[in-house]
């Protein structure tokens, strides 16, 4: 009898020769991009250092892009930005110490996106790992230790033997949902050290499945087929499962309301008669989740951007479908489903009944039209253009990528992202200097459309170096930078909460002449002539740097105790 575990692929005579006979010159980087190619990758990201050279060497005999950034921090939200577009485990090669942890910020974001980035990082030489202090230039005594409370885990290579299934498990890890960083790091010594091992040709790292208890959908099925007012809050779980369709189904199947988060933006259509929108810092909007009796969260912790600031208190049922199993029922009691979202809609669509209510789109229309009147009343109309403005220049299928800026935080509330997976923001982790380099990883993932970063002028300054980034590599992103003077957000926090404001102004650059010098075409515009001057920028191969200077306000805040 024959067993399935005893079954074993048998190489053929050819692959037996080549594996007998390897390519002389390789070294332990060369396994190290063996290993990715056999993954399926095809780009990597990163920026060399002495201790990480046996990989950068191993690229120029290997058949992967290299799209080298300038700050490691940069070329983490470019790595971070190409996982999030493709779905794909993007590697990141980076070298020990100072460049290694210079990258934690960018990793912080994906772990709180649930971007997969795959991290590999040099060492200092073998003989000097354990602890001690040897002296070794970038040594740390533990340098993993830094990475562990960011990434979904880690993974440590002693030996060249190790590194294809290193480097398959941190990718197995990464795209098992939920998606996240991961870490893999790589001694000097056994990168430079020449191998004699076959070339890694054929590597398993099938993400595992995390599909939901029957039981548990059973009785979500149960609740939401006999709900008086269902509500569904669909975040971004939702976008990177890609059951945005199955969302859609079963919204119109139990004719509830869908509200999207920031993270989620696009899960749901806009227009839709179910479509709440993304309003989530609007207590008119908290008031209607509120009185959900039964309310469906998929692919959301309900953080606190998602729960307009923790003020959000359900009364009815709280489901919950959640893959990060640290998330579930964190911050509200609910029927929590630990699985990815799109096994559990599906099995949600195969359950439940079909639901009457002809009052639901009319619930819907009436709570839009609150939020309009409430937003009209703050005499907003600037920031309301603007993002009009950049809304009608961006192409239908065009991905934006939104910095920490006020026109970002009008964006996760008001803007119309079109379609799944189009709009990403820094929401997650919330640190300066996202938009503009992982606008570069969007570009590199997808070069025949063009795509929009979206900067204020502090956080632009994070990433001026990405210019010789996107003027080598020739990538088409447009820039759009809004020049108010200063950390705009920090201003008005400290003025509302103090008085006046400290530490928040700046002296900044002429944003079109420093873009000129690294060969970038540059175009100062206004509110009047934004679209235009957009749109064309858009439309233009390359890169490209708009200049807005405009001071935007955001809306009141109603998690405050105010209208």
């Amino acid at each position: 009898m024959t067993h399935d575990h005893d079954l074993v692929l048998r190489p053929t005579e050819a692959q037996t020769a080549a594996a007998l006979n390897p390519p002389a010159g390789r070294n332990g980087g060369d396994l190290v991009v063996e290993t990715l190619a056999g993954l399926g990758a095809t780009t990597v990201f990163g920026l060399p250092g002495q201790h990480a050279l046996g990989m950068f060497d191993a690229l120029r005999r290997s058949s992967l892009r290299y799209v080298g950034l300038r700050v490691e921090n940069n070329a983490g939200f470019a790595a971070d930005a190409y996982g999030r577009i493709t779905g794909e485990a993007a590697p990141l090669l980076l070298s020990t110490g100072p460049g290694a942890l210079t990258s934690l910020a960018a990793l912080h974001e994906a772990a709180s996106a649930s971007a997969p980035v795959l991290a590999i990082s040099s060492q200092i030489p073998t003989a000097g790992l354990g602890g001690g202090r040897h002296g070794y230039l970038h040594e740390l005594p533990d340098q993993a230790a830094s990475f562990r409370g960011v990434v979904k885990s880690v993974h440590t290579v002693r030996t060249q033997s190790q590194i294809p299934s290193a480097i398959a498990a941190a990718w197995q890890s990464a795209l098992t949902a939920p998606h996240g960083p991961v870490w893999v790091e790589i001694p000097q010594d056994v990168l430079l050290a020449e191998t004699s091992l076959p070339v890694v040709t054929a590597v398993d790292a099938t993400p595992d499945e995390l599909p939901p208890r029957p039981e548990l959908t059973a009785v979500a099925a149960d609740l939401l087929s006999r709900a008086a007012r269902p509500a569904v809050i669909a975040g971004g779980g939702v976008v990177r499962a890609d059951a945005s369709g199955k969302l859609r189904r079963l919204a119109e199947t139990l004719n509830a309301p869908v509200v999207t988060t920031y993270g989620g933006k696009g899960a749901f259509p806009w227009h839709h008669p179910l479509s709440l929108q993304s309003w989530l810092e609007d207590r008119h909007t908290t008031d209607f989740l509120e009185d959900a009796d039964v309310l469906l969260v998929v692919g959301s912790g309900l953080g606190e951007l998602s729960s307009n600031y923790h003020t959000f208190k359900p009364r009815g049922r709280v489901i919950q479908i959640e893959a990060d199993l640290g998330k579930l029922e964190s911050n509200h009691p609910a029927l929590g489903i630990h699985a990815d979202a799109r096994l559990a809609l599906q099995a949600l669509l195969e359950t439940v009944s079909e639901r009457e209510d002809p009052t639901a789109p009319e619930r819907v229309r009436t709570l839009l039209a609150q939020v309009s009147d409430r937003i009209a009343a703050q005499e907003l109309t600037l920031e309301q253009e603007v993002l009009a403005s950049v809304r009608r220049a961006l192409p239908a299928g065009s991905p934006s990528f939104w910095d920490m800026t006020i026109l970002a935080y009008w964006a996760w509330s008001a803007f119309d992202a079109h379609a799944p997976n189009l709009m990403h923001s820094a929401q997650g982790a919330g640190g300066l200097g996202y938009g503009f380099p992982a606008a570069l990883g969007a570009a590199a993932a997808d070069p025949s459309r063009p795509v929009l970063a979206v900067s204020g002028d502090g956080g632009a300054l994070y990433s001026i170096a990405e210019l010789a980034t996107a003027r080598q590599h020739d990538l088409p992103v447009t820039w759009l930078i809004v020049d108010d003077g200063g950390y705009g957000i920090l201003r008005e926090y400290m003025t509302d909460a103090f008085g006046e404001p400290t530490a928040t102004e700046l002296t900044r650059p002429d944003y079109v002449a420093l873009a000129e010098s690294f060969g970038v075409p540059g175009i100062r515009t206004s509110p009047e002539t934004l679209e235009t001057d957009l749109a064309k920028a858009l439309a233009e191969p390359g890169p490209s740097v708009v200049v807005l200077p405009a001071l935007l306000k955001m809306f009141a805040p109603t998690h405050l105790g105010s209208d």
